[in-house]
C-alpha cells in the first residue's frame, strides 16, 4: 500500500470517527441528566406562579411549561441531532409561545380580545410555515452533493414548493387577521374594510 492510499485511510478513518464524535456528543446519562434538571427548573416556576391568581397565574403556567416542553425538544435534538428533530423543537416553541400569547389574549374582551386571538394565531401560522421552509432546506442541502442531477431538482422544487405554501398560509393568517378588525366597524365602512382586506390578501 504505498503513502497516498494509506493517508486517504487514515483521513477516511477519522471522518467516520468524527462524525460518531458529533451523533454520540452527548452521552445516554447526559440526555437523561438534562430531562431531570428541566422538571426541576418547571416544578420551580410552576410553585413562583402558585403567589399569582387569575389570568396571571395562567399566563406564568403557560409560560413555565411552553419553556419546559422548548427546552426538552431542543435537548432532544442536541442529543440525536437531524433535520426532523430541530424541526420538532422549531414546532414546539411556535406552539408554546401560541399558548402563552392566547393566555394573554383573556385579559381583553369583545373584537379586541377575537383580534388577539388571530393575531397570535397568525404568528404561530408563521413560525410553522418559516419551519417547514427550513426542514425541506436541511432535506434539499442533504442531498446537494449526489450524482442525480434528478434527485436535486426534485429537492429543489419541494424547497420552492413549501416556500410558497409559506407564503400562501401567513397570507392566509393575516387575511383572518384583517377580517377580524373589519368587525370594528359596521355597514358600509366594515364592508369597504373587507374589501380592502380581500383585495390587500388575495393570493398571487
Amino acid at each position: 500500500m504505498n503513502r497516498l492510499n494509506r493517508n486517504v485511510i487514515a483521513f477516511a478513518i477519522g471522518l467516520a470517527f468524527s462524525a460518531g464524535a458529533v451523533a454520540q456528543g452527548m452521552s445516554k446519562e447526559d440526555h437523561k441528566a438534562g430531562h431531570e434538571r428541566i422538571s426541576a427548573e418547571h416544578m420551580t416556576a410552576k410553585a413562583r406562579c402558585a403567589s399569582l391568581s387569575g389570568n396571571p397565574n395562567d399566563i406564568c403556567e403557560a409560560e413555565a411549561r411552553g419553556k419546559a416542553k422548548v427546552a426538552r425538544a431542543e435537548l432532544d435534538a442536541n442529543y440525536m441531532p437531524s433535520g426532523k428533530a430541530r424541526h420538532e423543537a422549531r414546532i414546539t416553541k411556535a406552539e408554546a409561545d401560541h399558548a402563552v400569547a392566547t393566555e394573554r389574549c383573556d385579559d381583553m374582551a369583545g373584537n379586541a380580545k377575537d383580534i388577539c386571538l388571530k393575531e397570535a394565531k397568525a404568528v404561530e401560522t408563521a413560525a410553522k410555515a418559516d419551519a417547514k421552509v427550513q426542514l425541506k432546506t436541511s432535506d434539499s442541502n442533504a442531498v446537494a452533493n449526489e450524482s442525480s442531477a434528478d434527485a436535486r431538482a426534485k429537492a429543489d422544487n419541494r424547497v420552492a414548493e413549501a416556500r410558497k405554501e409559506a407564503t400562501n398560509d401567513k397570507r392566509d393568517a393575516q387575511h383572518g387577521v384583517a377580517k377580524q378588525q373589519c368587525d370594528t366597524f359596521a355597514g358600509s365602512a366594515k364592508d369597504a374594510c373587507l374589501d380592502q382586506a380581500k383585495a390587500r390578501f388575495t393570493k398571487q
